[in-house]
């Protein structure tokens, strides 16, 4: 019995710090899909952040409960501790299975909706919403194409209307020191050469896999927790516990 309400009450501090943790992952996730959402075709990705979030809301309670049983037991407490455990459980391993299924099957739809992207931009009217998000990327990730900036060779020539000696990548590619840059190819040192995929997926991947991880070991946490509170509450039954 002591062991197990000194537990409680280190897993009630330790809710605290790891919430914090975890609405960070799921802010990131939400942030990544409203910056990038006409990169993405999959419209659910979001929903891990936000489950997370939701985890990360409900953990806060859940461990003033924690502290609280393993300072004064009450057997009204414990239950509501062990809904709320059990509802983490649900919210966690769903935003963790979804984080997985994503960060393994977007990368290929990363590369195909770039590509098309890349091919159909408009140099000349460059406002339509496909045209302003792969300037946006190319802005905020400092890159340039989707492999690297010769993915522009082909797609200038072929939907800017310009004669092949002619070609140049969009504006956006330019690094921002060179004001006077306008994406001439003579001119590389002004220009970001690296691909926009790879940079996407490293931001995806390391979004996911720290979603992913943090539900985790909260999961196993909540686990001990519940572990912890059941022992408890075997020297505290519930006699005259009517509710359900």
């Amino acid at each position: 019995r002591p062991f197990a309400r000194s537990l409680l009450r280190f897993l009630g501090f330790i809710f605290w710090g790891t919430a914090a943790a975890l609405a960070f992952g799921g802010v990131f996730v939400i942030l990544m899909y409203k910056n990038y959402r006409y990169l993405f075709q999959e419209s659910f990705l979001s929903l891990p952040g936000w489950l997370a979030v939701a985890a990360a809301l409900i953990l806060l309670p859940t461990g003033v409960l924690a502290i609280s049983i393993s300072a004064k037991m009450s057997r009204y407490q414990q239950g509501a501790l062990m809904y709320l455990l059990l509802v983490l459980l649900c919210l966690e391993i769903s935003s963790a299975v979804l984080a997985q299924f994503y960060s393994i099957r977007m990368p290929s739809e990363l590369k195909s909706t770039m590509g098309y992207l890349v091919y159909q931009y408009n140099g000349t009217h460059s406002q339509g919403p496909g045209s302003r998000a792969v300037d946006a990327v190319q802005r905020k990730l400092q890159c340039c194409g989707v492999q690297n900036y010769t993915d522009w060779l082909k797609a200038t020539a072929a939907s800017w209307h310009l004669p092949a000696e002619k070609t140049r990548v969009p504006e956006s590619c330019c690094k921002e020191k060179y004001s006077h840059c306008r994406g001439d190819l003579g001119h590389l040192e002004q220009l970001f050469q690296e691909g926009c995929l790879k940079k996407m997926e490293d931001q995806l991947h390391f979004v996911m896999l720290y979603v992913f991880w943090c539900c985790t070991v909260l999961s196993v946490l909540e686990l001990l927790a519940g572990f912890s509170n059941g022992i408890l509450m075997r020297h505290q039954p519930f006699h005259d516990f009517r509710i359900l």
